[in-house]
């Protein structure tokens, strides 16, 4: 796997929209990527350690999985832990993460992924049910289906946002802990007038048709 450099991690940064490069701290080994309308950086570039390093950005829900998912990514270096993640170019991640969490860090501040994807959920309609990649792309990014299952899980309002009405790419349904008991998710979809057969959903039947 290669090892993306700084300049193609800023070209990155570059390739959104209304973003430009700065380097704030007189001093070459830091340079940023901002956010034209609201001069936010959203991805910090700079040499620790023998590695190019990135800190990015991470809503709460996206944070901890992409720590768990990579040793090279940890609290961030300098900056508040519970906001950002340091991103360590050592080659272990592949370039279309290291893509994905860039381009979390220019949503965070340019726009809030959480909302899109709560603002989806909204949107299907009683009597149907919608997979998790429907519901990313929905909120315009289809690569983040892992992220729509933790931001579900932390559902502050499950009436206004029924989330029990979105399946596994299979239509199988959550774990029985998610939704606070056995049986919760049947029952509410049995309630939308779906047939639960086995734990699934048939997504022939039931899916959510856009």
């Amino acid at each position: 796997m290669s090892v993306l450099t700084r300049k193609e991690a800023l070209a990155i940064g570059l390739s959104f929209p209304k973003t430009y490069q700065d380097a704030p701290f007189h001093d070459p080994n830091w340079q940023l990527v901002r956010f034209k309308p609201n001069k936010k950086a959203f991805l910090w570039t700079y040499e620790k350690d023998g590695h190019i390093c990135l800190n990015v950005k991470a809503d709460p829900l996206w944070r901890d999985l992409w720590r768990k998912t990579y040793a090279a990514v940890i609290p961030g270096y300098h900056q508040n832990k519970e906001h950002w993640n340091t991103v360590i170019l050592d080659g272990s991640i592949p370039d279309d993460d290291i893509y994905q969490m860039i381009e979390e860090s220019y949503l965070q501040i340019s726009d809030s992924p959480t909302a899109r994807i709560y603002e989806a959920v909204r949107r299907i309609p009683r009597g149907c049910v919608a997979t998790y990649g429907q519901i990313a792309a929905e909120a315009g990014n289809p690569r983040m289906a892992r992220a729509v299952g933790n931001a579900l899980h932390k559902n502050p309002d499950g009436v206004a946002t029924p989330c029990y009405r979105v399946v596994n790419s299979k239509g199988e349904l959550a774990d029985e802990y998610v939704f606070g008991g056995k049986g919760v998710q049947k029952r509410l979809l049995e309630e939308d007038g779906i047939e639960v057969k086995n734990g699934r959903v048939d997504l022939s039947r039931y899916g959510w048709k856009r």
